[in-house]
């Protein structure tokens, strides 16, 4: 679903905007739809909002911010034939409005802090509790909260979630729904018991968020996903940075080589504007960085050595305690022998394709994770299943058919472009 602030504006139309003053301090209700237009070219209308809805299949959840605007909601996603959606407000006047006008949706009350969630809005069929500025709401979800609330016949929200630990607490929770900024956080990715398969996310959710930058790595790991996958480069004063090109042309706002450099002049770049505008700023990650956002939600990673050495990454992946929880690989085979010579006990990944045999793909590296390619060979794919070694597919594209491949020859990991159009279609198979 998503969320949508509501507002009147002088001639009656229905805006989508979440303050009552922009921000050069004129209030939307006392504007025009065209007035505001001329201040606030993005700003869309409920029925532009709508439109796209019914076009995507996506439900509604509609805060009310003026009065007035509750009826004309109610009528625009009747219009539309919008099947999924709530209707909420913190004035509880808005709830009574939709109550007398038979609203077939259910009708949400916005409990700020402070007020009892039972006597704020009784006839509201969601309470939703705004309670995203305490420490730990979730310590105030207690079982008597829901069983009064169950009793009354009303459901228990929440606004807003974004910190991984608070909402992983609050999904164990009987809500009717969380509300987040990050909703990859709300309905992670959880692996059919009879196929725990790890997801690697190549440069992180590359088509959520700019590649190879702590927003797709984020977006990734916050989905539930097990891995991101992370290519490193070397600056010209030897620090270690993500990027998958040598040179800085398609994915920042510069030009030329990374090594040519420095860490302090790299990070001054823009490396979000080239995928969206509401990327932009985007940071180049340092791999301190990346490894702290591995830690705090406990994933795993697989570094791609590029131009960065062994020994400086795996000197920062041991600082970070996270041995275990990293596999490596290059095509530098230099750098790779390096690796093993240097530390024994890192998991190192070998590219089937680039072996006469599996056997040799194992022991040229002693490898730990081998990477095959949807039209390998099966049998090979099966011969390391239970074994020590891991079986990870890479697969870019997003074809129903190559993802039932993928199911069929069970990996133990998939390498993915596309995670969450994996994620929605294994939600649908039924496994063999």
């Amino acid at each position: 679903m998503w969320e949508v602030d509501l507002r009147m504006t002088s001639d009656g139309h229905v805006a989508v905007y979440h303050d009552a003053e922009l921000p050069n301090g004129l209030r939307v209700v006392d504007l025009t739809l065209a007035a505001l237009k001329s201040h606030m070219p993005a700003c869309p209308t409920l029925l532009e909002v709508l439109e796209l809805a019914a076009d995507e299949g996506v439900g509604i959840y509609a805060d009310i911010k003026d009065i007035d605007a509750a009826l004309p909601c109610l009528d625009a996603l009747r219009a539309f034939g919008i099947d999924v959606a709530i209707l909420g407000a913190f004035n509880t006047d808005v709830v009574s409005i939709l109550r007398q006008a038979d609203c077939p949706y259910p009708i949400s009350a916005l409990v700020p802090m402070g007020a009892d969630p039972h006597s704020y809005a009784p006839h509201a069929d969601v309470v939703h509790l705004c309670w995203e500025h305490m420490d730990r709401p979730q310590d105030m979800l207690t079982p008597d909260l829901f069983e009064r609330a169950f009793a009354a016949n009303q459901q228990i929200a929440i606004w807003h979630e974004e910190d991984p630990s608070r909402m992983a607490d609050i999904r164990t929770k009987p809500v009717f729904g969380i509300c987040s900024d990050m909703p990859e956080l709300v309905n992670p990715f959880t692996p059919p018991a009879e196929w725990p398969v790890g997801v690697v996310c190549h440069r992180g959710a590359n088509k959520i968020a700019p590649e190879n930058t702590l927003p797709a790595f984020e977006c990734a790991l916050a989905a539930g996903f097990s891995h991101i996958e992370v290519d490193l480069h070397l600056t010209a004063d030897g620090h270690i940075i993500a990027l998958h090109d040598p040179t800085l042309n398609r994915t920042t706002n510069d030009r030329g080589p990374i090594s040519e450099r420095s860490l302090t002049e790299l990070r001054e770049l823009d490396a979000g504007t080239w995928f969206d505008p509401h990327f932009a700023g985007t940071k180049l990650p340092t791999l301190d960085e990346l490894l702290s956002l591995t830690t705090r939600y406990r994933g795993q990673v697989y570094l791609e050595l590029k131009s960065a050495p062994p020994g400086p990454v795996w000197d920062r992946v041991v600082a970070h305690e996270l041995q275990e929880r990293c596999f490596f690989w290059s095509f530098n085979r230099d750098f790779l022998n390096e690796l093993r010579a240097l530390a024994p006990e890192a998991s190192i990944m070998a590219r089937r394709q680039d072996f006469p045999d599996l056997a040799t793909a194992i022991d040229t590296y002693d490898a730990r994770v081998i990477e095959f390619l949807p039209t390998d060979n099966a049998a090979e794919i099966a011969a390391l299943r239970g074994s020590a070694i891991e079986a990870m597919v890479y697969y870019g594209g997003k074809e129903p058919e190559v993802f039932d491949k993928l199911i069929a020859l069970r990996p133990d990991l998939v390498n993915l472009d596309h995670p969450f159009a994996f994620k929605r279609h294994l939600a649908c198979r039924r496994l063999p």
